[in-house]
């Protein structure tokens, strides 16, 4: 991943931690900044998944590389707000 891929993925990270918040339903009781923290740790991750299954380098909208990010968003997102209902 060259240096604009990474900050290209915070940014899209951003959008993706929304995103995966939006996938879940009902309300998840975790701050936004958590949520756009797990949106840029999912973008990254996802991101390097795609690479491995060698998704990464298509013509036009990436969308495989775009579910998996989501879908990453959404179990973080899920995960966080499951450990945060225990505090």
């Amino acid at each position: 991943m060259e240096i604009s891929g990474f900050f290209t993925a915070i940014i899209i990270g951003l959008i993706i931690g929304a995103l995966g918040r939006l996938v879940l339903p009902g309300r998840q009781k975790i701050s936004i900044w958590l949520t756009l923290l797990i949106g840029i740790v999912a973008a990254i991750v996802g991101t390097f998944l795609a690479a491995l299954l060698g998704v990464d380098d298509t013509r036009g909208i990436d969308w495989i590389e775009l579910i998996l990010q989501v879908a990453l968003a959404a179990g973080g997102v899920a995960l966080a707000t499951g450990m945060w209902r225990r505090r």
